[in-house]
């Protein structure tokens, strides 16, 4: 009876431990069934967010605040003139607060020319300095009376509350002369002179093609008629001829 008893039990634990397992075996495979797909949801989030982050830097980047001299940041005045000192800028996240200010870069040392916020409230620290900007991004100044010891390099610098102060700067320079240098126009009238003859050449050779080809055409009209008018005399003579012929032969009743 008892090996019976060992028996059956055994059997019994056996087959729980089967059940057990395929309990926990369909349990896991709906485990993981249920939870792959929240693993992928969650990287697909992570994606979407880093992809968020990055595109929100780069138009944090590009329409940020930026600062600029125009295209040609140099110019060139003659001594004791006036000179326009050309800044602007601009922001697609939108202004609020500006500073701005303009700065003279005496060897290495920066002396400040003009500095203002927005509302303009500028205060100048040269009599010769005048601000014309507005405040739609033109931020210039004028030099009045230049000298040479003006000449150098002028750094516009504006910072933006809006974007957390960020700043950002240009560079004009200046440069003072006793007189502007006189541009040799010789080449350009040179390459001027041969294009105007080149083409009034080409415009000579159209026309008396055009003329020619015009005669010729005439011609060819005159030889038309004349073969036609020739050809109708012919006929003409070729037909009274005949008639007389005929006449002739006729016998009399």
């Amino acid at each position: 009876m008892s090996s019976q008893n060992r028996k059956a039990g055994g059997a019994k634990f056996l087959h729980l431990s089967r059940r057990e397992l395929a309990t926990d075996t369909s349990a896991c495979m709906h485990t993981n069934a249920v939870c792959a797909p929240s693993k992928c949801n969650v990287i697909l989030r992570t994606f979407l967010i880093l992809i968020f982050f990055f595109f929100l830097t780069g138009v944090w980047h590009v329409g940020g605040l930026e600062v600029t001299t125009g295209k040609v940041s140099m110019t060139e005045a003659i001594n004791g003139s006036t000179v326009l000192l050309p800044c602007s800028y601009m922001s697609c996240i939108g202004i609020r607060n500006l500073y701005f200010r303009w700065e003279y870069n005496d060897n290495g040392t920066l002396l400040k020319v003009q500095h203002a916020h927005t509302p303009p409230k500028v205060e100048i620290f040269h009599s010769r300095v005048e601000f014309v900007g507005s405040s739609r991004g033109n931020i210039s100044i004028l030099l009045k009376n230049i000298t040479f010891e003006d000449a150098g390099d002028y750094i516009c610098f504006a910072r933006n509350q809006k974007e957390k102060n960020r700043n950002h700067s240009a560079t004009f320079t200046l440069k003072v002369v006793d007189q502007l240098k006189e541009v040799d126009n010789t080449l350009t009238v040179i390459i001027v002179s041969v294009l105007g003859g080149v083409i009034g050449l080409v415009i000579i050779v159209m026309v008396i093609k055009a003329l020619v080809v015009h005669f010729l055409l005439k011609d060819d009209e005159k030889n038309k008629e004349c073969l036609v008018s020739s050809s109708g005399n012919d006929n003409t003579e070729n037909g009274l001829s005949g008639a007389k012929a005929d006449n002739k032969g006729t016998p009399k009743a």
